[in-house]
């Protein structure tokens, strides 16, 4: 199984949106009133090549960044934070530059519908599956949180946790029914979001997507700014501080110490 790591540009956001801040701001994760705070932090994507298929973990900005971001993103989330794609970052240029087209995803899994995992998705809009968790469609398509214009014309399958005991909240998903690409529901930043745990026999990796934001939110227990429940998201932190001593890698989506890079499991 080959894990590409890739970066779809870069988002800047206040460091209270890594990580959660106590203080006079009601709201520091927005970065209002803040701007000697903001920091820029990789948006990434996964393109995992197993035997059974190929998996695209989330979609990274769409290339509409480049031109209109405040029509792109509603001017809200266009005032808490600003995307940059560079030319070739794109998931499709990132794709074709593999030689793949989105026609041969077998599946894009959306780990949560936050702007920076689902903006992309129009590009990859015609993978034979997408994937989003029952939880995270019902919350996304009635809160203010989410900008329901980016999975516009995109046909996205919901799915199930199951009660298999996995992970911090005992629910799970196994995509190929034999434990090498499983789902874990890791709530907490949001309703439905998910990690992804990755097995050969050979080898494990964890990609935790926004549970944390870097080591240090796993290692100190530090949840992101923005949760929906603050002790469900350090419950999940926990589990992944668990599971970072089992696995043989552990990646965050916008850990700004990893570097684009392929590793074989």
């Amino acid at each position: 199984m080959n894990v590409h790591i890739m970066h779809t540009g870069k988002v800047q956001i206040d460091r209270a949106l890594a990580l959660k801040e106590k203080g006079w701001h009601p709201a520091p994760y927005t970065g209002w009133l803040r701007s000697s705070k903001k920091i820029w932090v990789p948006v990434s994507t996964y393109l995992i090549e197993h035997q059974k298929g190929l998996l695209l973990l989330d979609t990274g900005w769409h290339e509409a960044i480049r031109t209109n971001q405040r029509k792109h993103l509603g001017t809200l989330a266009h005032s808490m934070f600003k995307g940059v794609l560079p030319e070739g970052e794109s998931i499709r240029e990132l794709l074709q530059t593999r030689g793949y087209r989105a026609e041969d995803l077998d599946y894009v899994l959306l780990s949560h519908l936050d702007a920076d995992h689902v903006s992309g998705l129009g590009h990859v809009q015609d993978a034979s599956s997408i994937l989003v968790s029952t939880e995270e469609w019902t919350v996304a398509n009635r809160g203010m949180r989410y900008n329901k214009t980016m999975w516009k014309g995109a046909s996205l399958i919901t799915f199930d946790f199951e009660e298999s005991g996995l992970g911090p909240v005992g629910r799970s998903y196994d995509l190929f029914g034999d434990g090498s690409v499983t789902l874990i529901h890791t709530p907490g930043h949001s309703r439905g979001m998910f990690s992804v745990l990755l097995k050969t026999s050979r080898a494990s990796m964890l990609l935790v997507n926004d549970t944390g934001y870097c080591p240090q939110s796993w290692e100190e227990l530090i949840v992101p700014g923005i949760t929906v429940d603050d002790l469900q998201a350090k419950q999940s932190l926990r589990w992944v501080q668990q599971q970072a001593s089992e696995v043989d890698y552990v990646f965050a989506n916008h850990d700004t110490t990893i570097k684009p890079m392929t590793i074989t499991l």
